[in-house]
């Protein structure tokens, strides 16, 4: 393994390899665990050589107490990727590195992806998310790049900025892993309490529940079944609960059997703010 902690040490080495040798990038903001690392061993899979950056992107938190508070643990993320077997290189920059004198985002149309869920309730974080991952693409000019499915509306938006940009990369998108709780993993879960970790796995039961009766029950009435859900579970405060259609990510309001739908849930455990989604058909 390999650590590069600017981007033109990186980009010289990455410029050595190989032209027939295929090369993977797993973008992630550090404090890493198992879905992380899912993404990684199945990069490392498909390609020769794998870039992981770790970089907490200031330009898509529109809270900077939850900026300042999101978990950093580079030695952790770095014992964690030294225990994988194949060519992994490291990418930590800082944000000067990065941004240079303007740390600021760009302004992007994503054909209304970003004004669904999270960007009703995070204003201007699709911007960051455009910003920093078009400019670690142009960077590590992978072949392909990984995201979690977890962040499936950032998964969304970032095929879209490809084909805006017209970036010579696949993205592929991977299933989102749980715990034995089913509760996703997420970085933000490092900041709960054992007892917010118990609570916080209404948010797979609920979305479960939700799946199993989508066949036969309403858009209504689901959202009636969640809202009740919540209710019986105080120390948990839902933002939003969607059901939306998986291509465009607008609500749905009923079912069309043409259609792919996903149930998306954005919910505080006290402070901190957890996200789950799961296909219903």
């Amino acid at each position: 393994m390999v650590i590069h902690s600017q981007k033109e040490t990186l980009v010289q080495a990455l410029s050595s390899v190989a032209k027939n040798e295929k090369i993977g990038f797993v973008p992630t903001m550090g404090a890493l665990h198992g879905g992380h690392i899912s993404l990684v061993k199945k990069a490392l899979g498909e390609n020769d050589i794998v870039v992981v950056s770790i970089f907490v992107n200031p330009t898509q938190f529109n809270n900077t107490a939850d900026l300042a508070k999101y978990p950093r643990t580079p030695e952790e993320d770095i014992s964690l990727l030294k225990n994988l077997n194949g060519a992994v290189i490291v990418f930590l920059p800082e944000v000067s590195d990065l941004y240079d004198d303007s740390v600021s985002a760009k302004k992007y149309n994503f054909g209304g992806l970003e004004n669904e869920m999270e960007g009703k309730h995070r204003k201007g974080h699709f911007d960051g998310v455009g910003t920093i991952v078009s400019k670690l693409l142009r960077i590590v000019k992978p072949n392909t790049a990984y995201f979690g499915e977890k962040d499936f509306q950032q998964l969304q938006i970032v095929k879209k900025l490809v084909a805006i940009e017209k970036l010579p990369v696949k993205i592929v998108g991977c299933p989102i892993l749980r715990g034995k709780s089913g509760l996703a993993m997420s970085s933000r879960n490092k900041r709960l309490s054992a007892k917010q970790f118990k609570e916080a796995t209404i948010i797979y039961k609920t979305l479960k529940e939700v799946r199993d009766k989508f066949r036969s029950t309403s858009i209504t009435d689901l959202n009636a079944l969640v809202a009740e859900r919540f209710l019986q579970n105080p120390n948990l405060n839902l933002e939003y609960f969607e059901i939306a259609n998986e291509e465009t990510l607008k609500t749905a309001k009923r079912k069309n059997k043409a259609s792919k739908y996903r149930a998306f849930i954005a919910a505080f455990a006290g402070e901190v703010r957890l996200i789950d989604n799961m296909p219903l058909n």
